[in-house]
């Protein structure tokens, strides 16, 4: 008896053919089975085609890794310094950081499989800069909020109750998930989640108050202190605090913006920046113009800070500071507000006791200027310790600094 024709088909779950088989007989079944696309192309990139093979979908995760890593090694070499400053603002940055990839992740379908490469890719890289951020920002929180030295009670507590968050977040997951019948219920969902889930976090970050010193609350403490006379607690300041601040950004107690200043900056770099020196490109020296572009010479300039801890100079621009060897956290916060102030001085636009004379970047004006933080440092330093402010902790540098030595005739400045 002639066997019939028959065909098997095997379907994916999204009901895509992966593989069909034919047999045909006549007095027999034949033992000969033809097998259609056995053997797949390997057109998928290995995320929701059936057809991709597992050589493609290795390469795709190999390449997710490689990027994420690499981007992991050039952050933190890059910003690694600026993560306990800025230990807030890089929190609620990883959480930016982990919400923009997982949005990428759900949009990835949606793209060709070319572009689903690199928006992969890129997805991979923002988790990995939020592994990095998340990390060293809860080490800092971590450390401030370890009040009696119990860091490691701080640390257990801590991942207990992200252990609870997380099964809560799975219990509830799983019943939202039975709901979503459609493509537009999931994205309001998703959206709205993740708008709640930053919106909590905002909240969490401006309620810390921490107790350093760093460039947006010394901003904040001394504009206040040379304009008003007050000495603000860490409470107080966190009110004010901006989750998010330009780097390196000079504002006053009004939120204006008075100037930018570089921290920790190389001697040359200053020299350079003075206007006219010049480097030998065979030695690597520099050569001295005869006299600045503007503001005092060099001599000046060493004469003016040669009792000080730090060498200011303050261009039209940015101010610059190079610490000295030696340099401690005091020192640095009395440089930050002598560029605060002189940049005030130099906006010259309200017309009270801080007005400035036309020459306050001239070697006169930086002379009056540090006598002026002089005496309101050696007057409100024990009120600020009152207060609750850390001065022995240095959060000013949000990048590798120099310490300069300055030997003028046989003495060191």
């Amino acid at each position: 008896m002639a066997m019939p024709r028959f065909e098997i088909v095997e379907r994916d779950e999204a009901g895509k053919v992966t593989t069909s088989y034919l047999a045909s007989g006549g007095a027999r079944v034949d033992a000969r089975v033809d097998v259609i696309n056995a053997s797949p192309n390997p057109t998928g990139v290995g995320v929701g085609d059936a057809t991709a093979t597992p050589t493609t979908a290795l390469l795709l995760t190999v390449l997710q890794e490689s990027t994420g890593r690499l981007a992991t090694i050039l952050f933190a070499h890059r910003l690694g310094t600026a993560l306990e400053p800025e230990c807030k603002q890089y929190r609620l940055a990883a959480d930016v950081l982990n919400d923009t990839a997982m949005v990428l992740d759900c949009l990835s379908p949606a793209f060709p499989k070319p572009v689903r490469v690199g928006v992969l890719s890129a997805s991979s890289v923002l988790r990995s800069l939020c592994g990095v951020c998340a990390g060293s920002a809860k080490a800092s929180l971590s450390a401030h909020f370890a009040r009696r030295g119990n860091l490691g009670e701080v640390n257990a507590k801590d991942s207990s109750q992200e252990t609870v968050i997380s099964l809560l977040g799975m219990l509830a997951g799983s019943i939202v998930i039975s709901h979503m019948t459609s493509p537009l219920a999931t994205w309001t969902a998703l959206l709205l989640l993740l708008s709640l889930h930053l919106a909590t976090n905002y909240a969490a970050v401006r309620a810390v108050s921490m107790h350093n010193l760093n460039r947006q609350r010394a901003n904040i403490v001394f504009s206040n202190l040379f304009q008003h006379g007050q000495t603000l607690s860490p409470t107080a300041v966190s009110q004010r605090e901006r989750v998010f601040e330009r780097d390196g950004v000079l504002r006053w107690s009004d939120d204006e913006i008075v100037g930018y200043c570089k921290i920790g900056v190389s001697l040359q770099q200053l020299l350079v920046c003075m206007g006219g020196a010049q480097r030998n490109k065979r030695t690597g020296s520099l050569q001295l113009p005869d006299g600045p572009d503007q503001g005092p010479s060099v001599s000046e300039l060493l004469d003016t800070f040669a009792n000080e801890a730090y060498i200011l100079w303050a261009g039209e621009e940015v101010t610059l500071i190079v610490l000295k060897e030696g340099c401690k956290p005091i020192d640095q916060l009395k440089a930050w507000a002598h560029a605060l102030l002189l940049a005030k001085r130099a906006r010259g636009k309200r017309k009270d006791a801080l007005s400035p004379s036309k020459d306050c970047r001239s070697g006169a004006g930086l002379r009056r200027s540090l006598e002026h933080v002089t005496a309101v440092f050696g007057e409100h330093v024990g009120v600020l310790r009152e207060q609750g402010w850390d001065l022995d902790v240095a959060v000013l540098e949000t990048r590798a600094g120099t310490r300069a030595c300055v030997d003028v005739g046989n003495r060191v400045v």
